[in-house]
């Protein structure tokens, strides 16, 4: 813990310099501030905890930088499910050890409305697993992810093209309201067991509220999800958080995305197949893995979540992601 504070102490001080940490703005700097000519790396390789400020607070984020990547380098931004945190993503993903492979840094926030011993994040318009919307006080996640975009951003000298965000279960959903609202900032999205396109409609839970994602530009998204999930049902459920199902979350992203082709359909494995779209605007593709038996859990994880279904070992989630981000830089 010494030593985690140190880096974070050493981090704010390194932030401060180039003018990251000292703004609370929830604004973002333009991109060309998040990989300038003059831009150096003010993060060694490993892992750390970054202090972002926002509204009169610091929030350690956990950033790990691989040993090799490029002078501009691609960032992901990994949000943790309900009850969770940073940490727990990052064991879960496992994308570290895929950012040591491919020379992208991975981000790992953590929201900030307490859950069950961890923490939750204040999707727009939507209640949290407990059943309550967020209080009115409640951290404004897609500012506060914004923030964190641009003060990481700065620190690792990100390509302004190649900012990605996945997310599981919850974070999923918050992922999903990112590219609805910040795809001036974000190339593409993937999610696992969590994709939306904007909230379900509080008329009619079995169709998505149409003016609550209407992003800036064609945003290229893939979703993962067990047809077995009973957290984030594949076919939907009535509850406002999560509502309409997974086929009419990735229809609907092929819609705002202007596909043409689609959905193509190709069995990746005994228990997984693949639903594409394709020839859309931007080249922004929308992609589902569907996982036979699947449960609320994220394809080719190590870590033991039987508790949630059944895991597959069938495909790897974190790799599929990130060749799927790779193909993808915005445009």
């Amino acid at each position: 813990m010494r030593r985690m504070r140190s880096v974070a102490l050493g981090v704010a001080a390194a932030l401060a310099v180039v003018g990251v940490a000292g703004a609370a703005s929830a604004g973002a700097a333009p991109p060309r501030q998040l990989a300038s000519a003059s831009c150096h790396a003010q993060l060694a390789a490993g892992t750390h905890a970054v202090p972002v400020r926002f509204q009169g607070r610091a929030y350690d984020v956990r950033v790990h930088v691989p040993a090799d990547r490029p002078r501009r380098v691609p960032v992901v931004l990994d949000l943790h499910g309900s009850g969770a945190d940073g940490a727990a993503q990052a064991a879960i993903s496992g994308l570290d050890a895929v950012a040591d492979e491919n020379g992208f840094v991975v981000v790992e926030p953590t929201a900030a409305i307490a859950l069950n011993g961890g923490w939750a994040w204040n999707v727009p318009g939507v209640p949290t697993t407990a059943g309550q919307l967020p209080p009115a006080d409640a951290r404004d996640d897609v500012a506060f992810l914004r923030a964190v975009i641009a003060r990481v951003g700065a620190a690792v000298c990100a390509d302004a093209r190649r900012v990605y965000a996945t997310g599981y279960s919850g974070g999923g959903r918050m992922a999903s309201a990112l590219a609805c609202r910040l795809a001036d900032r974000l190339a593409a999205v993937a999610t696992v067991a969590g994709l939306r396109a904007g909230r379900p409609s509080p008329q009619d839970t079995s169709v998505p509220d149409v003016a609550d994602c209407t992003p800036s530009r064609p945003v290229p998204v893939l979703e993962f999800h067990g047809d077995a999930d009973y957290t984030n049902p594949y076919l939907g459920s009535t509850d406002l958080r999560w509502g309409y199902t997974v086929p009419v979350a990735v229809q609907t992203w092929a819609r705002l995305d202007g596909c043409r082709v689609g959905p193509v359909t190709q069995q990746v494995s005994a228990h997984v197949t693949r639903y594409a779209y394709s020839r859309c605007e931007g080249r922004a593709d929308v992609e589902l893995y569907r996982v036979a038996g699947g449960g609320h859990t994220w394809p080719g994880t190590s870590v033991d979540q039987s508790s949630n279904g059944t895991v597959t070992q069938e495909i790897d989630a974190s790799r599929l992601m990130w060749a799927f981000f790779a193909d993808h830089p915005r445009r």
